[in-house]
């Protein structure tokens, strides 16, 4: 069984954050695959599904992001699951709009739901670092994240959740590149040529042949007579 925690803040006034993204990745995931309903357990909002033969619990901390640790470790100690059973969907400053990376393991790097599941987890479990990007100052950091994604951000937010629903059954079995590459093929799908192929070059028309002048047969005496007549 898997554990997977979307970090965000509860309530309509956060839902369209950047910092709420953690919660719409697993909101997407819920509906595409058939998950639900979503019931309140564990301090948070928690559905259940499968990929395959491997069980799946989402949940949603609603103890507001500082304190997500404890929904996290009351929804562990329930099901009986370690840290590395448990993944973690969240917001990375670090890494561009659109962009998503894994990792296992390591610091919190200042995220504070981060922050609080290391206070009660310790930091071996998975993540899925969903990149935001950052205002270009530090100072604005706590401002921005708790804003709405821009409209112009729709269509990019769009490609990204799809890509984590699309690739969330290889997840779900440990198959990370193969996940990472669902969500490629979202955010930066192939482009296929749009050059217009180049007509093909008629090859050289053969130089005109001069027609050979005809051979004279006549024998001197018929060119004489025939001299004499024009």
């Amino acid at each position: 069984m898997k554990l997977w925690v979307g970090l965000g803040n509860p309530g309509a006034k956060y839902a369209g954050n950047r910092h709420n993204i953690g919660f719409m990745a697993l909101d997407r995931i819920a509906a595409d695959h058939g998950f639900g309903p979503w019931r309140a357990r564990f301090q948070g909002q928690v559905c259940e599904g499968r990929f395959g033969s491997t069980r799946v619990t989402l949940l949603k901390p609603e103890t507001f992001m500082n304190l997500s640790g404890q929904s996290v470790r009351a929804a562990a100690d329930f099901f009986k699951i370690d840290a590395p059973d448990i993944t973690v969907f969240h917001d990375e400053l670090d890494l561009a709009p659109g962009k998503c990376r894994l990792k296992t393991g390591g610091g919190h790097a200042g995220h504070n739901g981060l922050r609080s599941i290391h206070a009660h987890l310790g930091p071996d479990y998975d993540r899925v670092r969903l990149g935001i990007g950052h205002p270009g100052d530090k100072n604005r950091v706590a401002a921005y994240v708790l804003s709405d994604f821009a409209k112009a951000e729709a269509g990019m937010l769009d490609d990204l959740l799809r890509g984590i629903s699309d690739g969330a059954p290889a997840l779900a079995t440990g198959e990370g590149p193969k996940f990472l590459n669902a969500v490629s093929l979202r955010t930066a799908p192939p482009r296929s040529s749009t050059g217009a192929a180049k007509p093909e070059t008629a090859p050289p028309a053969p130089a005109p042949q001069k027609e050979k002048a005809a051979t004279d047969t006549r024998s001197p005496f018929d060119k004489l007579k025939d001299h004499f007549r024009k």
